[in-house]
C-alpha cells in the first residue's frame, strides 16, 4: 500500500471528528513526520491547502496555544451590513414606511412588498444588500413577511365602506373590484 493511500486512510477516519484548526494542525504534524516533500503528499492525500498545511507547520513551532475554544481569531470575518453602511436601517425604513401594514400600537408589522423589489430599490440608491439579507433586517426590525389572512371568502380586494344617510345613519355597504 502506497503512503499516500495509508494518508488518505488516516485522514479519512478522523478528518469528519475535527474542526478546520484541529485539521490544519494534524496535516502538519503527518507532513513534518514525512520530512521533505510531506507538504506535497499531504496536500494530495487529505485536500488541505499547502499554504494551510504550512500555516499549521508554523502553529506547531511557534507552539501556539489553542484559542479557548474558538477557531478562528476574534473580529474574523465579514462586518455585519449596518456596520459597513449605517444609513442602510434608514434608507430600508424610509424606502417601506408607505408600504407598512398593522396597527401602530401593536408590536407586529407586515409589508406588502417584495424582499427582491426591497433589495433591488435599496441597491439603485447605492445601498447594495441581497434579497437574502433584506428579511433577516426586517425580522430584526419586528417585521412579518407574511400579512394577515383573509378571515372571509370573497375578493381579495373588497372593502367596507361607510356612506351617510339621509337622517344621521350609516349603512355599511360591501365595494368589490
Amino acid at each position: 500500500m502506497s503512503s499516500k493511500s495509508v494518508l488518505a486512510q488516516k485522514f479519512r477516519a478522523v478528518w469528519p471528528l475535527l474542526d478546520e484548526r484541529t485539521r490544519r494542525i494534524m496535516a502538519a504534524n503527518e507532513a513534518i513526520t514525512l520530512g521533505f516533500g510531506g507538504v506535497s503528499l499531504v496536500h494530495r492525500a487529505c485536500g488541505l491547502s499547502r499554504k494551510a498545511i504550512g500555516k499549521g507547520i508554523l502553529e506547531i513551532e511557534k507552539g501556539d496555544c489553542p484559542l479557548g475554544g474558538r477557531v478562528r481569531r476574534a473580529g474574523g470575518g465579514r462586518k455585519k451590513l449596518t456596520v459597513s453602511d449605517p444609513r442602510l436601517l434608514d434608507a430600508l425604513d424610509d424606502l417601506i414606511d408607505s408600504e407598512t401594514r398593522g396597527d401602530p400600537e401593536s408590536p407586529l408589522r407586515w409589508i406588502c412588498k417584495s424582499t427582491r423589489a426591497i433589495a433591488l430599490q435599496l441597491g439603485q440608491q447605492r445601498h447594495p444588500i441581497s434579497y437574502v439579507k433584506v428579511p433577516q433586517l426586517l425580522h430584526e426590525q419586528n417585521y412579518s413577511l407574511q400579512s394577515n389572512r383573509q378571515r372571509s371568502k370573497g375578493s381579495n380586494h373588497s372593502f367596507v365602506h361607510f356612506k351617510g344617510l339621509r337622517g344621521g345613519s350609516i349603512e355599511a355597504i360591501r365595494v368589490t373590484s
